[in-house]
């Protein structure tokens, strides 16, 4: 069984908790400080040097200079949950979208809406895969992992508030 390795990194938005494999790839980003939590599993073990390219990568987007992520990541979620999870990568820095558009983009009925919301909800790679750019249709900031604070505090660094 693979080892999972952890990191926590600071930021202008609070600490991140940094999750994946020996290669670098990661499986999670989380902040511990959010409201629905982060908790590093005991089981894991920290390494702060193999998420280096992350790291870079966080701080260029913290300092205006990364727009886009270029990382690896280890395969989770189901089919639908993938699809979603595409659709918020394909979101242009500073802009925003509706959770009816993302289901739009991936060619779900606007029934599934919901569905789309839970997906973007467990989007384990807060930040890197930026689900923060998601708002409601009324344009109000809704449900994020990471707090609705951070959220605001995302998409005011990007612009897009």
């Amino acid at each position: 069984m693979a080892t999972t390795l952890w990191t926590r990194v600071d930021s202008p938005v609070g600490e991140l908790v940094l999750v994946g494999d020996r290669s670098g790839a990661l499986s999670a980003v989380g902040s511990p400080d959010s409201p629905k939590g982060f908790p590093v599993d005991p089981a894991w073990e920290r390494d702060d040097t193999v998420f280096g390219e992350a790291v870079r990568q966080l701080a260029e987007y913290f300092a205006g200079d990364r727009t886009r992520f270029a990382l690896p990541y280890l395969p989770t979620g189901s089919e639908f949950r993938r699809r979603v999870w595409a659709a918020l990568e394909s979101i242009p820095y500073g802009e925003t979208t509706t959770y009816g558009a993302v289901a739009a983009s991936i060619g779900a009925s606007r029934a599934a809406v919901r569905a789309v919301g839970g997906a973007i909800g467990a989007n384990p790679l807060q930040v890197i895969r930026p689900c923060h750019r998601v708002i409601g249709a009324d344009g109000s900031l809704t449900g994020y992992a990471g707090g609705l604070e951070r959220k605001r505090q995302l998409l005011e660094r990007e612009g897009a508030l």
